[in-house]
């Protein structure tokens, strides 16, 4: 058994996520999303898909990364 980082729920079907040369253990994808997603440097929102991204900001949409960022041209994250 392995006790999530985020809840600290000890279940037997835990799962480990790399990254960054780190591993984090978590006992379900709310968990694991919830420590480890990005957030909108906008409007705080957990970007869970591709987002966007301007001079290394992240921003879960255009709109959010136009309104901070003044930009017309936003890349995905």
């Amino acid at each position: 058994m392995a006790v999530c980082e985020t809840c600290g729920n000890d279940y037997e079907m835990a799962f480990e996520i790399r990254a960054q040369g780190a591993t984090h253990t978590f006992d379900s994808f709310e968990c694991a999303m919830h420590k480890m997603a990005p957030r909108c440097e906008h409007c705080g929102v957990m970007i869970v898909g591709h987002g966007h991204q301007v001079d290394g900001s992240f921003y879960c949409c255009a709109h959010c990364a136009s309104a901070a960022a003044g930009a017309s041209t936003v890349d995905h994250a």
